[in-house]
């Protein structure tokens, strides 16, 4: 028996875009130079997004693009 179509599944594939924009405002804004209270999280932040960036991307070129995903019951 065949359970119904996953469709509209949230991927890390989905995120490329939104994880590159982020760090590159973080980016700006903590090493340009600025000096602020809370500059510190800032930098943190970009770290955090740069890497989310990266794991998107491996994500996208490494895995296929498939848009429909078949769920099947284990026998037991």
């Amino acid at each position: 028996m065949q359970l119904p179509l996953v469709k509209n599944k949230i991927t890390m594939k989905n995120y490329t875009i939104h994880f590159l924009i982020m760090t590159v405002a973080t980016g700006i804004i903590g090493f340009t130079g600025m000096n602020f209270f809370g500059i510190e999280v800032i930098r943190v932040l970009f770290l955090i997004f740069a890497d989310l960036f990266i794991v998107a991307l491996i994500s996208k070129t490494f895995f296929s693009e498939t848009d429909v995903v078949r769920l099947q019951r284990v026998k037991k």
